[in-house]
């Protein structure tokens, strides 16, 4: 069994086996997250919301960034949020494996980013695997999609409402749909 940090490993792109020793570590981190995340769905302060999320994800979160809670977060440390971003109400995001959210992205309600799943194999499902998701500069993300583990959203790329994104999205691309196909180009 590897030595290094869970998170570290996850942040990787391992997967944790459920007799992993340090597999304790993933859900006392989130209940201190939530005890976090109690605080910041509670307040209508965005500047409170803005200092909360720093201290969720351990980074500086930009003054032009708009977050309209409730938020749901698991982790929080692996996620990373560039400028002018705005997160509309009732998204959750499960940041294990990583989320990096570049400028300019819009996320609109009731979002879903996952970057942790499970095996499909019966007798490996209860381990945890995990996969980066990124957000490049100016996508926008419909309401009610849902951003599955390892996806990368194109730059100007748009994601339909109530879409579920099993594959990356090119630049300048608008996705819609079950698993989501694209619908045109822009």
């Amino acid at each position: 069994m590897s030595k290094t940090d869970i998170f570290e490993r996850l942040r990787n792109g391992e997967t944790v086996h459920p007799d992993d020793p340090q597999a304790y570590k993933m859900r006392e981190a989130s209940y201190e997250t939530k005890k976090l995340l109690i605080q910041m769905n509670n307040s209508s302060d965005p500047n409170q919301i803005r200092e909360l999320l720093s201290r969720i994800t351990n980074s500086i979160i930009d003054k032009s960034v708009t977050v309209f809670t409730p938020l749901y977060i698991n982790y929080g440390k692996h996620i990373k949020i560039g400028k002018n971003v705005f997160i509309n109400f009732n998204c959750c995001i499960l940041d294990l494996g990583g989320i990096t959210i570049d400028d300019d992205v819009f996320i609109a309600p009731n979002v879903n980013l996952l970057s942790e799943g499970h095996p499909v194999s019966p007798k490996d499902r209860h381990s945890l695997k995990v996969g980066h998701i990124h957000l490049k500069k100016n996508a926008w993300i419909g309401a009610g999609a849902i951003i599955l583990p390892g996806i990368t959203i194109g730059e100007n790329s748009v994601v339909a409402a109530g879409s579920v994104v099993s594959k990356d999205v090119p630049d300048n691309t608008i996705v819609g749909g079950i698993p989501a196909k694209i619908i045109k180009t822009i």
